[in-house]
């Protein structure tokens, strides 16, 4: 292999899995560019070295056929090491709540490079380019075609009063917001503040902007925030 076919097979995987890393980095995922390009990189490397191990292991024993039943070399050894191990780099993108799991789509899509990688890495191109644009249409076109009701966290910080609790239960009754799960911490000062924490599960035609104007409007919520679970 010459240096030329070395960098063209890293520039390639740096093209492909820049272009995957920076649809997560857009979203704040937990894993951007670097760590795509990082992981894909890095397959391309240890695909090249099983390659190069391969084709010496053959040339050894082309030169010295006395010992080729002795000379061997497994090529989907260290790529097996790979596939597996990348699970564990996966697996710290996982954020596990008491409700949800947050991080798998980053995680496979960490796996999904490590395979553009080695694929690159061992020279197929087509491969490697094919299942970037695949991987590409995933994550961005089929999730505008199949939307699911969405998992939202807020939090609300009120001056207590019955009068209050009902207003929350009925801002979220006429927006068809369902509660998932719901904590909520006292603070004995006077006046006694509660601050609740939801799990919601929102329609798909949800508005933020008009859930926390609904919120803010008035005077017993003293503070609101939405997360995006």
């Amino acid at each position: 292999m010459t240096t030329t076919e070395m960098l063209l097979r890293m520039g390639l995987a740096v093209i492909v899995s820049g272009l995957i890393g920076f649809d997560r980095e857009v979203k704040n995922r937990p894993a951007g560019i670097r760590t795509h390009l990082l992981v894909c990189i890095g397959a391309t490397i240890i695909a090249m070295i099983q390659e190069h191990i391969s084709a010496t292991a053959l040339d050894f024993a082309k030169e010295y056929p006395e010992f080729q039943g002795v000379v061997r070399s497994d090529e989907a050894r260290l790529i097996a090491q790979v596939v597996s191990g990348i699970g564990f780099l996966g697996a710290g993108t996982i954020i596990v709540t008491k409700q949800s799991v947050q991080g798998l789509t980053t995680a496979a899509s960490l796996w999904a490079v490590a395979g553009l990688g080695l694929a690159i890495g061992m020279g197929f191109y087509r491969v490697g380019l094919l299942g970037a644009t695949v991987i590409l249409l995933v994550l961005n076109v089929l999730n505008r075609m199949i939307r699911t009701p969405e998992i939202r966290r807020l939090e609300i910080s009120y001056q207590y009063s019955l009068e209050t609790q009902q207003l929350i239960q009925e801002i979220f009754a006429n927006r068809n917001i369902s509660i998932k799960d719901y904590t909520v911490t006292i603070q004995c000062d006077q006046p006694v503040i509660y601050k609740d924490n939801y799990l919601l599960e929102v329609p798909i035609d949800f508005a933020r902007e008009e859930l926390l104007e609904a919120f803010l409007v008035h005077s017993e919520i003293k503070s609101i925030r939405l997360h995006s679970n």
